[in-house]
């Protein structure tokens, strides 16, 4: 990829978490910028220290509705009508259970009209496009599964509490597929498992977040699961970064799994936050939650081999970063 001022990139959702790392990745490289969001889960604080920076425009815009980048008189310095645009990261919709419930309309419609009009954009100007799937595609796992292929099917409840993302997302891919098939658009399909970092949001429901808030305030952190069973996979957001660039710069379509390849016990993970954070929080075992899917890591055998990436950060580095960076927010709580 070209690193001069003549390259432009659009980030969809990027004053989200994820969103906000890529647009500051790029900003700082010299790319024109341009973050699309309309706050209904992202936030202006996460992409605060780019409103300076020439290169960086933000449009406040729902994707829902037809973009056309030629309207928007700020973006004339990047003059796309000449130059054009040159990659798209799709990342517009809200992605935790506690957004995607109390939202779950305008989640299914960012997923499906949204991602229509993303993939829209690209067609008209030939941009290279990607989109944030996620690993809620597969649903649960089978019977004496603990990995996720990219080859498995699924196992997804249509009208499960959490569909309108999870089947949201499925057929988010399709879309993106049948334009790769029928428009020649350049696609790619990232499949995104449990992410952390600066920058996550301190009450969004999500289990990291929750774990350190908790240890901060040295509360009881709860693990709702059986402590032996109960496991996922955790990636550091700079290594997700530099998965999705990867993948845009390849020739690949996908779909990657995109996550670490270390298992962790969720029990040994607060255990862990908690000594990092210094904490006198203690562990109390629960219930799982209703509906939960049954969680798992990632098969990252695909990634590894056709584009030679594998995530550099361990568990133990990359929470003591983000438990230095909620510190610095304790007592700010970013909605």
């Amino acid at each position: 990829m070209p690193a001069n001022q003549f390259y432009n990139v659009l980030v969809t959702g990027g004053a989200g978490f994820i969103g906000s790392h890529l647009c500051e990745r790029f900003v700082r490289e010299g790319y024109n910028v341009i973050c699309v969001d309309n706050f209904i889960t992202g936030t202006e604080k996460n992409i605060d220290q780019l409103l300076t920076f020439p290169n960086f425009k933000f449009l406040r815009h729902d994707m829902t509705q037809p973009l056309d980048l030629e309207k928007f008189q700020e973006l004339s310095l990047f003059q796309i009508k000449f130059k054009g645009l040159h990659e798209i990261y799709h990342l517009a919709c809200p992605t935790s259970p506690k957004h995607s419930n109390s939202v779950p309309v305008e989640t299914l419609l960012a997923n499906s009209h949204g991602t229509y009009n993303a993939l829209e954009v690209a067609r008209r100007y030939g941009s290279k496009f990607l989109l944030a799937s996620t690993a809620a595609v597969y649903g649960d796992l089978l019977p004496g599964m603990t990995r996720f292929k990219e080859d498995y099917l699924g196992y997804v409840d249509a009208l499960g509490p959490r569909a309108c993302y999870n089947e949201g997302k499925r057929f988010a891919e399709t879309m993106t597929e049948y334009y790769r098939r029928y428009h020649s658009v350049d696609v790619k399909i990232a499949r995104i498992f449990k992410t952390y970092g600066p920058r996550m949001k301190m009450n969004d429901g999500r289990l990291i977040p929750d774990y350190i808030m908790h240890a901060l305030e040295n509360e009881q952190i709860v693990v709702h699961g059986d402590p032996d069973t109960f496991v996922s996979s955790f990636l550091y957001i700079t290594d997700l970064i530099d998965a999705l660039i990867k993948m845009m710069a390849s020739k690949e379509s996908g779909p990657f799994n995109v996550g670490h390849n270390v298992i962790y016990r969720i029990h040994d993970v607060a255990q862990l936050i908690i000594k990092l954070a210094e904490s006198s929080s203690t562990v109390t075992i629960a219930e799982a939650y209703p509906n939960l899917d049954k969680l798992g890591g990632p098969d990252i055998s695909l990634i590894k081999e056709k584009l030679g990436w594998f995530p550099l950060i361990d568990v133990e580095e990359g929470m003591k970063k983000a438990i230095d960076f909620m510190q610095s927010q304790h007592g700010v709580i970013n909605v």
